[in-house]
């Protein structure tokens, strides 16, 4: 005979699931606000490097300590949405919080918890991680914000200064006399998540993406030389490529580059 069970254990088990969600809430919270300060910090970096009267190549050379920090961005934003994509329990979680905190606020029950992240924080937070790649499109519309609000600066700054370091990575990666000076499989990831994330940024903003035979990124010997890696390193770069990239499946992206990410 089936017995219901006491309404204590149900509670009982509720609150063993809380008190789990609550600190990884408040963490959540914690690195969407990070994302805030990136999408700030890559604007600004955006602007310096981009600036008359050098050029972009010239930027990068003279300013190689900000160009550090423009990959340091870049390549804990593919780390960051790798992981991401690992964790669906993100937003199973945040789903359960987001629903109890709506039956607790209908039955007139103040959470201390709310405090810290309010209904209006969970719905921004919510729109944030149901992206597949949330810190990719944070910096990705960051991009595409600066571009736009820059209406003075030619683009070609913003797209020369991202197909330039496209271009330092790849000859890195594809060089044997570079690659022997690398001391961890760490510099290696560095480099693919760097180039990586300036050829999605690049294809976001050049109003003919990256894929395009006039694109200043050798997309080929790009994918070439991630697919020349062990498959479990670059499995979400690959993936990143295909879903996060504007213009792939243009009638304009060749057929060829179009099957190297198939």
């Amino acid at each position: 005979e089936w017995f219901p069970l006491p309404i204590f254990f149900i509670f009982h088990i509720d609150d063993r699931a809380w008190n789990s969600v609550c600190p990884l809430v408040i963490r959540l919270k914690k690195l969407y606000g990070f994302s805030l300060r990136l999408e700030r910090a890559l604007q600004s970096l955006l602007e310096s490097l981009t600036c008359p009267p050098y050029t972009p190549t010239q930027h990068l050379e003279k300013e190689q300590a900000l160009a550090k920090q423009f990959a340091e961005i870049l390549h804990f934003t593919l780390r960051f949405d790798e992981l991401k994509m690992r964790i669906p329990a993100i937003q199973n979680d945040f789903s359960y919080y987001r629903r109890t905190i709506s039956r607790n606020r209908i039955n007139n029950m103040n959470l201390d918890i709310e405090r810290e992240v309010n209904n209006e924080m969970a719905n921004r937070m919510s729109l944030f991680y149901a992206e597949a790649t949330p810190m990719l499109k944070t910096l990705s519309t960051a991009t595409t914000n600066f571009v736009t609000e820059n209406k003075t600066l030619p683009l070609e700054n913003t797209t020369d200064v991202l197909s330039t370091m496209a271009s330092v990575c790849k000859v890195m990666l594809e060089t044997p006399d570079y690659t022997c000076r690398f001391n961890s499989e760490d510099t290696l990831l560095f480099c693919m998540r760097v180039m990586v994330g300036v050829i999605i940024l690049y294809d976001h903003v050049h109003p003919n993406g990256a894929f395009n035979k006039s694109s200043k990124i050798d997309m080929k010997g790009c994918i070439k030389v991630l697919k020349e890696q062990p498959a479990d390193n670059v499995e979400g770069l690959l993936n990143a490529l295909k879903f996060t990239t504007k213009h792939l499946h243009d009638e304009s992206t060749p057929k060829n580059i179009r099957s190297m990410l198939q």
